[in-house]
């Protein structure tokens, strides 16, 4: 399998899934002619694009979703209330490019999609286990809390994209308004580092994983913050990084992590 993270940050996200015949996205929440340069740049094709797989209806997941679909004519995947959450922003999508889904796993090709609940303010979000043969890809960013649901999800992946959206002391006298500040650290709003960092605890097991950091906030944390946040967590629980874990950073505006497994 190959994972290339495109974009990842408040600014907007997009993930890039491949397996020897699929190829899809998670998420397009930059205008569509970034999504195509980052494609282009990582040695891929828009229009070989099979399918995209929308996590919620929020602008920086679903910007560019529209204009990909009618230039390359993909099909987007997504549950009844996101469909109907993000039909204003999308626009007009031809009716056999529809894939309503919900919990069921969706076959692409010689790749299998398990849509799973996230919580998050948004109508029904999801997260993605993408399969590939015994390889397996996740991604879980968007997490009001790290719920036993996620955490059954993603325990067996080998490469997840894991929320590390902000540091609760800069979010907590940061210039954001109070109400917001409340709904981010709330269980319907953001993973903060040092939760990312338990959560990550709660998953190590005999199989090593390959974590990236992303969702990052511009304005609530940094990305050495992050990962020192993550890894001193790490640390104090016996963790050994590069053994039992890899950790490492999604890049806000340009393709990272290109990693084949």
């Amino acid at each position: 399998m190959k994972f290339c993270s495109l974009y990842s940050g408040s600014s907007g996200n997009s993930m890039f899934i491949a397996s020897d015949n699929a190829r899809i996205l998670i998420d397009a929440g930059l205008p569509g002619k970034h999504i195509e340069k980052a494609l282009t740049d990582i040695g891929e094709l828009p229009n070989a694009i099979d399918a995209i797989f929308i996590t919620h209806e929020h602008v920086d997941h679903v910007k560019g979703v529209g204009v990909l679909s009618r230039k390359y004519s993909i099909p987007i995947y997504a549950n009844k209330p996101t469909w109907d959450g993000m039909a204003s922003t999308i626009g007009k999508i031809k009716e056999e490019n529809i894939r309503i889904i919900d919990n069921n796993t969706i076959s692409i090709k010689d790749m299998d999609i398990v849509p799973y609940n996230i919580s998050h303010d948004a109508a029904m979000p999801y997260g993605y286990g993408v399969y590939n043969g015994n390889k397996k890809v996740c991604v879980a960013t968007d997490l009001g809390y790290f719920s036993e649901e996620v955490k059954k999800n993603i325990s067996d992946a080998d490469v997840i994209l894991l929320e590390s959206n902000h540091d609760v002391e800069m979010l907590k006298f940061g210039p954001y308004p109070y109400v917001l500040k409340r709904r981010i650290l709330s269980n319907i709003g953001h993973l903060s580092n040092e939760d990312c960092g338990k959560a990550i605890v709660d998953i190590v097991g005999s199989k090593p994983k390959n974590i990236i950091l992303g969702h990052l906030s511009k304005t609530n944390n940094h990305p050495d913050l992050a990962y020192e946040t993550v890894v001193s967590v790490l640390n104090a629980n016996g963790v050994k990084l590069n053994e039992d874990v890899k950790v490492s950073m999604a890049k806000r505006d340009i393709p990272s992590n290109y990693i084949e497994f």
